[in-house]
């Protein structure tokens, strides 16, 4: 991914959406907002709002994938969501291996102590930064192709 500036990490799921932002200068994840989505004109009109308040370059959707590296239901899923959101915003978008991100942002908050409550508030925007974080770490990866753990 090649556009300068910040990038959008995006958790996706069928219900609530879980955002982070980078840093402009792509080193740092910060998690930002969940979403409960409504429609899509509403849906459109909240990510062209966020694109435009955090000054956003580019997209970063989590593919969930099985542990083979396959993808399935949710994987095209997700892929459908990022291709409508790159064209609701008109921004590019990369796709990226999320296994295990909300299992590791569920333990991250277990962790801090929190509540049920507090930590199913904040884990799909914790996800979404462990996903961002681990793209930016890969060195934003133009096709970040998932594939098996074993190899």
């Amino acid at each position: 991914m090649t556009a300068a500036g910040r990038l959008l990490g995006v958790d996706y799921g069928d219900v609530r959406v879980g955002l982070a932002v980078s840093d402009p200068d792509r080193q740092i994840a910060f998690p930002l907002s969940v979403y409960t989505r409504q429609s899509r004109d509403r849906d459109a009109a909240y990510f062209q709002a966020v694109v435009k308040q955090e000054r956003i370059a580019a997209l970063v959707v989590g593919l969930p994938v099985h542990l083979s590296g396959r993808e399935g239901g949710k994987a095209a899923a997700a892929r459908a969501f990022g291709a409508w959101l790159g064209q609701a915003t008109g921004l590019p978008v990369a796709f990226y291996d999320e296994r295990f991100t909300t299992v590791q942002a569920e333990s991250a908050l277990w962790e801090a102590g929190l509540t049920h409550k507090r930590r199913k508030a904040r884990r799909d925007k914790v996800a979404a930064q462990m996903l961002l974080q681990a793209y930016l770490d890969a060195g934003c990866p133009a096709d970040a192709g998932a594939g098996p753990l074993d190899g």
